[in-house]
């Protein structure tokens, strides 16, 4: 059992970041210290012990792995980038995971996803960058309303208002409210700054 939230950061900081991140995907790695810091008020919540869990978009896993390191029943790791995959299956590996799966699906694909789970956590692609898709942050939140009874999702702190609008229309209710400052470190070639730091919200929404 994980007693302290620094602990569980300390875990987390052994997932790797993505191997080949995709400017398309908008892969960034979460910081350690905001996943610990989101799945440690998810649990005090009861949104995670004794609990199915789905990271959506997981990239390496890293919110996945901290739900199964605090007791989650089963964790469900979904993402479409194989390499992204095989590192987070690695790193729960190397933390003696059992209670987790690592699934290669597309979200769009409904069907491909195991079916609902009690609780959705997710980081999707913000926006931010011209090389990404445009809306792929409501495919996620299409995906997360069809997935979880709860739900927590990472968004710009810009776009607060269409999110909470968005997840109204889909049936959701915004319970609580995360705000932080989530720095985004030199990944791609296009980028001039060794760090960034970006608003972000983390909404917890329930259906």
């Amino acid at each position: 059992m994980i007693r302290r939230k620094r602990h569980l950061e300390m875990l987390l900081e052994k997932v790797p970041a993505h191997p080949d991140p995709d400017p398309g995907l908008e892969q960034y790695l979460t910081p350690p210290g905001i996943a610990a810091e989101v799945l440690w008020a998810a649990r005090a919540m009861g949104d995670i012990e004794g609990k199915t869990v789905a990271d959506l978009g997981c990239g390496t896993g890293i919110l996945g792995i901290g739900a199964a390191l605090l007791g989650a029943e089963m964790v469900y790791c979904i993402d479409i980038d194989s390499g992204a995959l095989e590192a987070g299956r690695s790193a729960a590996g190397e933390l003696g995971l059992g209670n987790i799966r690592f699934i290669e699906a597309d979200i769009r694909h409904h069907d491909a996803l195991p079916g609902m789970v009690d609780t959705v956590v997710q980081n999707p692609p913000f926006g931010s960058q011209e090389r990404a898709e445009r809306g792929a942050d409501r495919v996620f939140m299409d995906a997360a309303a069809a997935t979880a009874r709860t739900v927590y999702s990472f968004h710009m702190a810009g776009s607060e208002d269409f999110v909470r609008n968005y997840y109204r229309e889909l049936g959701g209710t915004v319970t609580h409210r995360f705000r932080v400052d989530f720095p985004i470190p030199r990944t791609y070639s296009f980028h001039r700054m060794e760090v960034a730091s970006v608003g972000v919200v983390i909404l917890r929404v329930v259906f």
